[in-house]
């Protein structure tokens, strides 16, 4: 089954990929948060985010798609059993959806990647992205940013049984700086990715031409573990939500 050619003239298209076969929490994208679906929030954010056109969610699982259908996602088709492994990159899933969509027709501008892992997101930092991303017609993609809690030019690496920093040299020695003195780093935290479609048609994810964006204190969550989703349930009912 391929997209619809209803809404050809979509531009912007909010991409939620939710595979079934989640190991570290099963289920995960169904697992209740603030009373809902996980998968939930991230259709909400895309819906109600006025920079987007449509809100598609790639899965492998039926009762995945019939949650998010219930939501107001489309889920047009089924993602084929090999794009839902474990080790599955994101690329492939993208450049699929556009593969769908080349069917009928449309080629849309730009692909908003809502990972459903991130639930504390809003519709207005969704249209920051979008809205930045189309500012800039030089650059290729909008990726969010946390703070991070370790600087890794104190990290090493083990190269034959012996220490190597993992950033600069011996001679530099940034390993052995004070901390205020080191450059400040930041994380790609997952909350919201704004590429153009045709830097994924081109083989990547982001491009090389990439635009900081700096996620709000506080919604920047990944749910991978237990933990994880105890801290984003405590987060949700914190925020009245």
């Amino acid at each position: 089954m391929v997209l619809s050619s209803s809404r050809a003239a979509s531009r912007v298209v909010a991409v939620i990929p939710a595979r079934g076969g989640s190991k570290g929490i099963p289920r995960k994208n169904l697992a209740m948060v603030g009373g809902r679906p996980l998968i939930a929030w991230s259709i909400d954010a895309g819906l109600a985010a006025t920079q987007v056109d449509r809100v598609v969610v790639s899965t492998d699982d039926e009762e995945i798609a019939e949650v998010a259908r219930a939501c107001g996602a489309e889920v047009p088709f089924l993602r084929p059993a090999e794009l839902a492994r474990d080790d599955t990159p994101d690329l492939p899933l993208f450049a699929h959806l556009l593969d769908e969509l080349d069917l009928v027709g449309e080629s849309p501008e730009l692909l908003v990647h809502l990972r459903p892992t991130s639930p504390l997101r809003n519709a207005g930092f969704v249209d920051t992205g979008v809205a930045l991303l189309r500012e800039h017609p030089d650059m290729d993609s909008v990726r969010s940013l946390s703070a991070a809690e370790k600087t890794p030019y104190k990290m090493w690496t083990i190269q034959d049984g012996r220490l190597a920093p993992l950033i600069g040299s011996w001679d530099e020695e940034l390993f052995n700086q004070p901390r205020q003195q080191l450059p400040p780093v930041w994380v790609h935290d997952g909350v919201l990715d704004v590429v153009r479609a045709g830097v994924v048609r081109s083989g990547s994810m982001c491009g090389r031409r990439v635009l900081p964006l700096f996620t709000p204190p506080g919604t920047a969550i990944d749910i991978d573990t237990e933990e994880d989703l105890r801290l984003a349930r405590d987060l949700m009912e914190q925020s009245g939500r």
